[in-house]
């Protein structure tokens, strides 16, 4: 499995790329994605983070994770296709770091738990999942749940 991870600069206290790259194996492999699997992540800037909401959804603010799929799904199609590098290649999570730190002081718990909550949320967002119908948003976070749960071990 491959994780690729990238930091922008000046972002003072964000945990290590290691850390970061242990949380999103746990939830991959909970998730049965299998080792010829790559995904990128980016722990970005609030200005990044709203140039790329803007830029690529419209919206023109900052947000707290984006995850933009580089899967092509087509109808009756399995989504686990490898394509002819041998490499299942899902997407790109990004996750807005300070974001994250207020997030985390507004719900009173540890900056490394908010971000493994968001990194869980752009993973299932590669994955298929989705929250724009009231049942897929139950299966979403009882999912986010689940999966929090799994990793907890790691959050310190």
């Amino acid at each position: 499995m491959e994780i690729n991870i990238s930091i922008d600069q000046g972002l003072d206290g964000c945990p290590a790329p290691r850390w970061l790259e242990g949380i999103a194996r746990q939830v991959l492999e909970a998730q049965e994605v299998g080792a010829e699997a790559e995904v990128s992540l980016l722990i970005a800037t609030q200005e990044r983070i709203r140039e790329l909401n803007r830029d690529y959804l419209g919206e023109d603010a900052p947000t707290d994770v984006l995850a933009f799929s580089a899967r092509e799904e087509a109808a009756g199609q399995s989504p686990f296709i490898h394509p002819p590098d041998g490499l299942l290649h899902l997407g790109e999570v990004i996750i807005a770091y300070p974001q994250a730190v207020i997030q985390a002081t507004e719900h009173r718990h540890p900056v490394k738990r908010e971000l493994a909550i968001l990194l869980i949320h752009g993973l299932l967002h590669l994955l298929g999942y989705d929250h724009d119908e009231p049942e897929s948003e139950r299966r979403m976070k009882a999912r986010e749940a689940e999966l929090l749960g799994y990793v907890e071990g790691g959050l310190k």
